[in-house]
């Protein structure tokens, strides 16, 4: 095992904690990096697999944590004046209203309560290309989608796990006075700007810096649940909390609507779809952006200074304020989640008590956060009570993690860390 990097003074226990977890969790190759207001005090990557290709600037997919990309890409469009919250989406793009879809704003899209958490045809790589984005070949089809909504009191929130970046695109570039993508944006006002490899659909050029994420198998999470962390248990959770928290997971999905949709992307069986040439170089925001911890860490400063990074600023005090603004708690997947207008997740410490393990699990560690995480483990968050720009991206993909918690562990340090200087 090769770890590399610097951490702070002051900082040294998360060090110590990133050296533990690599020895013993099934880790392959992770980048850790934290800002504290405009400073790196963290800046960790390793491989657990020799991996001499693996350093600080290699990209991986970070699956939803790029959701908290879109959310930041709208922001600066808010900014300037070109995009509301609050309107309808058949403001920027009439054609959306199809099918009874006209009264949807940008902020149910945004909240995961749009009724569009499945589209009832899978989509060609291909057509995620800019090129192909910019024919309407995605547009199109989302025009011709039915909403389906949950069944049940306060229950529209529903998780668009795939959706909500491919809708956000289509008004994107429809906000913008060039008619860029998301992903052209980005490159060319934050991750140029920013000098950060975060980047939504790589130039081939780019391909070869993809360290590919390897999903662990399903038997071998549960059979390491079985072993007591004493004895090398190499996930967090041991097999009762693991079977617990999935158990309410699917209790909670009995109720949704993409149940036997066709899958998100044309040949989608394994998540090594991801990686291949043809996905990543294709604009899959909320599931298909290619980073690396640094270049997420960074950005992640910059909202947790307000939109401002030294020098840099990508969006002012007025939309900084209205992509948190009018957070929403409802239920979601089984657990309450709340999200704001923008699109941004946050993380309230309650004053009643968790309403569940699962929401426990989601929240406890990480309370004054916001931002949100990827499947199998990511995580791009900030906090703006301590000005933490958090960003930790694994290739080894633990599933039954559901809320990521080998990643909240270094956000929980972090936060200590602050708190005992």
């Amino acid at each position: 095992m090769s770890i590399e990097g610097y951490v702070a003074p002051g900082f040294e226990a998360v060090r110590a904690l990133y050296e533990h977890n690599m020895a013993t969790l099934a880790e392959r190759n992770t980048q850790l990096c934290v800002y504290v207001g405009e400073t790196p005090v963290v800046d960790l990557w390793a491989t657990a697999i020799d991996d001499a290709s693996f350093s600080a600037d290699s990209l991986v997919n970070v699956f939803s944590s790029g959701k908290s990309l879109e959310a930041i890409a709208l922001a600066m469009l808010v900014d300037r004046g070109l995009l509301d919250y609050n309107a309808k989406i058949v403001d920027y793009w009439p054609e959306f209203g199809a099918n009874n879809k006209q009264d949807t704003s940008i902020a149910d899209l945004m909240r995961h309560e749009a009724g569009l958490a499945a589209f009832d045809t899978s989509i060609e790589p291909t057509d995620m290309h800019p090129k192909q984005l910019k024919t309407n070949a995605l547009g199109a089809i989302i025009e011709r989608q039915t909403q389906k909504f949950r069944v049940g009191e306060n229950s529209q929130r529903e998780y668009h796990a795939i959706t909500r970046g491919w809708i956000a695109n289509e008004v994107f570039r429809r906000a913008d006075p060039a008619a860029r993508t998301m992903g052209e944006f980005l490159r060319e006002e934050v991750a140029a700007a920013l000098d950060v490899d975060v980047f939504i659909g790589l130039r081939e050029d780019e391909l070869p810096r993809v360290s590919e994420v390897v999903m662990l198998g399903i038997a071998f999470q549960f059979l390491q649940g079985l072993i007591p962390k004493a004895f090398g248990r190499k996930m967090e959770l041991n097999l009762w909390q693991t079977t617990v928290k999935l158990g309410r997971l699917l209790m909670g999905s009995r109720n949704r609507t993409n149940g036997g949709a066709p899958t998100p992307i044309v040949g989608m069986k394994k998540l090594s779809i991801f990686d291949l040439p043809a996905v990543s170089q294709g604009e899959m925001p909320s599931a298909g952006a290619k980073c690396s911890a640094r270049g997420l860490a960074k950005l992640a400063a910059v909202m947790a200074n307000g939109g401002q990074l030294g020098e840099v600023q990508l969006m002012g005090s007025f939309a900084h304020a209205a992509l948190h603004a009018e957070p929403v708690e409802r239920n979601m997947m089984t657990m309450n989640t709340t999200f704001s207008q923008g699109g941004l997740a946050s993380f309230p410490k309650p004053t009643e008590g968790y309403g569940s393990k699962l929401e426990a699990g989601l929240n406890q560690g990480r309370d004054g956060y916001h931002g949100w995480m990827g499947l199998g483990g990511s995580i791009f968050q900030w906090n703006l009570e301590h000005k933490i720009g958090f960003a930790y991206v694994p290739t080894s993909l633990n599933v039954l993690d559901i809320v990521n918690e080998r990643g909240k562990a270094y956000q929980a340090a972090v936060v200590d860390c602050i708190n005992r200087r």
